[in-house]
């Protein structure tokens, strides 16, 4: 097996004005263009996750009115092999020289290792029909929706 070895191209930064993306000087020049998108697809690594020393491969449901376990790749745990995260977030504003990159929302921690970005594109990106399992259909069927969208109720106390 080949060795992997993945390198941060940031942090995030959680300000009074809402989440950034710093990026470092070297991969500064790799945001020109950025700017024309309105959504991006951030890929991050879970820092903070709790690494086990046997990762567990099915885990109680974590949603409710899921299968009693679930494959911890039939979840967005942070509990996994590789603890690799994806975010569609929207784009607020692109600033090439400082290498920031303002966010209108993002899911994990300050001072979490961005690893990669890439433009949304609806092309690649999404599905029109995705038919999910009917324990989470009722979920929203959109970024733009599930910020009003009571998650707690999915899940468990």
């Amino acid at each position: 097996m080949t060795a992997c070895h993945l390198v941060p191209i940031g942090r995030v930064v959680h300000t009074a004005d809402g989440p950034l993306m710093e990026i470092e000087p070297a991969y500064r020049e790799g945001l020109v263009g950025l700017d024309a998108f309105r959504w991006i697809v951030v890929h991050w690594f879970a820092h903070r996750a709790e690494r086990p020393s046997a990762t567990p491969l099915v885990l109680p449901a974590p949603y409710r009115g899921a299968p009693d376990r679930l494959g911890v790749f039939a979840t967005r745990s942070p509990l996994r092999p590789n603890p690799l995260c994806m975010t569609v977030a929207a784009l607020a504003g692109v600033d090439v020289a400082a290498g920031a990159i303002r966010l209108g929302w993002i899911d994990c921690d300050d001072g979490t290792p961005i690893l990669d970005i890439k433009p949304y594109q609806p092309s690649f990106d999404r599905v029109e029909n995705p038919e999910p399992p009917a324990w989470c259909a009722c979920w929203p069927r959109s970024v733009e929706t599930s910020g009003a969208f009571d998650w707690a109720s999915v899940f468990p106390d």
